[in-house]
């Protein structure tokens, strides 16, 4: 088949035309258009809204075990102060409230940051409050006192598609502005270990290190995520970037808004996904879902009468795709929120009513009663401890007075990493492995650098 060449000119008004095209079936017909097709009224109305932020800080440097002992640091003449490293990092924002100067940007970006510096597209620079963060969801909010500023629109992220046209906007290599443009490749990205809760997208837009915490925006120039990693072996963009959807990032944002911390609670089941396998070895007639693989005793399912085996295929009227999107929304419920889960229990359709425990309560329940733990309050390893991000465990929050955890040396602080040979990631973790009645167990914990493992009895 003979092969149709076009001139160089021909090509690009043919390109040209295509994409005019698709920027009117987008929706943005009402959008002033220059005489070629282009981007830069769209970019010209919303690139004000995306910042540069710039941080100076510091950490802490682990230090070898010689160290600790007296005798060496004399001998070495090592000082007794702590040392420490300072710390330096460039990235992105989005100017999401500009009445209240609010900016959201990645977790990554500002953690161990003692001064955060925003400089916007006019030339101003700021020096912003860290607002709050949380390492879960790379996700944290600024502050600065600004006039004039321009904030961006959000966009529902739920109506993405794979193949949408997306504009990714930041600050890459420290160079400044800079727009790239692409698709979103995928959708629902996770197990990447970019963060705790991933729900993340993935685009083909160049997407490089100092894009973290910038704008992906569709052909509106609405916000659909906020850029926060890349999949690269050289460091560099090869095509693979991803961002946190802004449905997501916004109710974190809300949260911190509001609370300084994301309030995460607890409803005492564990789960994984709705295999192929389990389908047909049950003859369910649904393929999506995920499936309950323990549930905690007096925890607010067992309450609802939830059961092992359950398959839950929606929460709160929206449907359940697998046991990594309902981690993530649930992750997102506050404490003291009802919800509503659709399960397909025995073979029937049976729905429950929920209410999300704070992780205070968990061990005020009456089976805890005769518990060695009886009164003491645990939680999740939060951001007002020194540990925050380095270890995975269950914090204590309050600890009895004369209680066996007092008596046996265990203070307010202290992260449970283990309990009588098994390995504690969370509360839940903690809480099955809590016996109800007074029995001698061990416990591996964590204070600051030290480690230690305690018997309670």
């Amino acid at each position: 088949m003979k092969k149709t060449k076009f001139a160089p000119k021909l090509k690009l008004k043919i390109v040209n035309f295509v994409f005019f095209l698709i920027f009117l079936q987008s929706g943005n017909a009402s959008l002033p258009l220059s005489s070629e097709l282009s981007l830069a009224p769209m970019l010209e109305r919303i690139t004000p809204a995306v910042v540069n932020i710039s941080t100076e800080g510091k950490i802490e440097m682990r230090l070898s075990p010689f160290f600790n002992d007296p005798f060496f640091r004399r001998f070495f003449d090592v000082p007794n102060q702590r040392m420490s490293r300072k710390t330096q990092s460039l990235g992105s924002g989005v100017i999401i409230d500009a009445k209240n100067g609010l900016i959201i940007t990645n977790n990554h970006v500002v953690k161990n940051a003692d001064e955060i510096t925003i400089k916007l597209s006019d030339g101003r620079s700021f020096s912003a409050e860290l607002v709050g963060r949380d390492a879960d969801t790379d996700v944290a909010v600024v502050k600065i006192n600004g006039k004039n500023l321009i904030p961006i629109s959000l966009s529902d992220s739920d109506t993405l598609r794979v193949g949408d046209f997306v504009v990714a906007i930041g600050n890459p290599f420290g160079l400044g502005q800079t727009v790239t443009s692409g698709i979103v490749s995928a959708l629902g990205r996770s197990g990447l270990g970019v963060a705790g809760y991933e729900d993340l997208i993935q685009t083909d837009a160049s997407i490089n290190p100092g894009n973290s915490g910038g704008a992906l925006v569709n052909l509106e120039g609405r916000l659909v995520g906020v850029n926060t990693a890349i999949y690269s072996q050289s460091g560099g963009n090869i095509g693979i970037g991803f961002a946190i959807p802004t449905n997501m990032a916004s109710e974190v944002m809300e949260q911190l808004v509001n609370n300084g911390k994301l309030e995460r609670g607890f409803i005492g089941v564990k789960f994984q996904d709705l295999t192929g396998e389990l389908v047909q070895a049950f003859s369910l007639n649904v393929n999506k879902g995920a499936v309950v693989t323990s549930v905690l005793k007096a925890s607010p399912a067992d309450k609802a009468g939830m059961e092992v085996g359950d398959v839950i295929t929606v929460l709160n009227g929206k449907e359940i795709t697998g046991a990594t999107n309902l981690k993530n929304r649930l992750g997102l419920s506050k404490a003291g929120t009802v919800i509503e889960l659709t399960c397909l229990s025995g073979g029937a359709v049976r729905t429950f009513k929920l209410l999300i425990k704070s992780f205070s309560d968990a061990l005020k329940a009456p089976l805890y009663d005769r518990s060695l733990f009886a009164e003491t309050v645990v939680g999740p390893v939060g951001a007002s401890s020194p540990l925050y991000e380095k270890v995975e465990g269950a914090m204590i929050v309050d600890v009895k007075s004369g209680g066996p955890l007092w008596n046996a040396g265990l203070r307010k602080g202290d992260v449970i990493t283990g309990i009588n040979g098994f390995k504690i990631y969370t509360v839940e973790d903690l809480l099955e492995q809590i016996d109800e009645t007074e029995t001698r167990t061990f416990l591996n914990i964590r204070r600051g650098n030290q480690s230690a493992r305690v018997l309670i009895q």
